[in-house]
């Protein structure tokens, strides 16, 4: 399925299931002061950590964006991670207030911001360190994530069959720190341009209703 393509389905998708429907000004104001406040963490894996960061960080509700490394065992450097040898995934862990966006919503960004039917890929970035991955710290986490996948599956949103795995978090190793809010210092080098600023556009064109004001 063509990015657009995907991009206005998930969107579609989104809006159609109640629970995950954008909540309005007043909701949110609502919904903020009834609710703990306490922020949780996504850790996800949709390719190159660099493009989810930037959609991840325009999003209301998250506080924080940072890239690294999961899945495989113990810590990890970029080098190791892109031999494709360590087991991991390029990840980003989202710590965001629930009273703002649920795990739900992160969810359904991130089904509609990479290709969750290509396995160990994302367009010209290929490798297991690429694959699409939700790694869970809890088990109401889990089951959202295979709930949301199985919705996915049964309404026939995506052409292909959805390979994204869910696993649990073992750990969580921060990349270097030229590798932290790379699209905000790098607007102008090649990546940005070519692959990371295309997929913005289309992802506030979508999720307009989501982005910080």
């Amino acid at each position: 399925m063509k990015r657009k393509t995907r991009l206005m389905a998930a969107a579609i998708f989104l809006a159609a299931l109640g629970g995950w429907t954008v909540m309005n000004d007043t909701q949110s104001a609502r919904a903020a002061e009834a609710a703990d406040h306490t922020p949780e963490i996504a850790t996800l894996g949709g390719g190159c950590f660099w493009c989810m960061e930037a959609v991840f960080e325009e999003l209301n509700g998250v506080l924080k964006v940072e890239s690294g490394f999961a899945g495989g065992v113990g810590p990890a450097s970029y080098r190791e991670v892109c031999t494709g040898h360590t087991g991991h995934a390029e990840v980003i862990q989202v710590t965001y207030d629930p009273a703002v966006i649920s795990y739900n919503q992160i969810l359904a960004v991130f089904f509609a911001t990479h290709d969750p039917t290509s396995l160990n890929r994302q367009g010209a970035d290929v490798g297991t360190q690429y694959r699409s991955a939700i790694f869970t710290s809890s088990d109401e986490q889990k089951r959202i994530a295979e709930e949301a996948i199985a919705k996915l599956e049964r309404d026939g949103v995506f052409a292909k069959p959805v390979v994204t795995q869910v696993e649990p978090l073992k750990g969580f190793s921060k990349a270097d720190e030229h590798h932290q809010d790379y699209y905000r210092r790098n607007q102008n080098q090649g990546y940005c341009q070519v692959v990371i600023n295309p997929k913005l556009a289309k992802f506030r064109r979508e999720f307009s209703g989501m982005l910080k004001r």
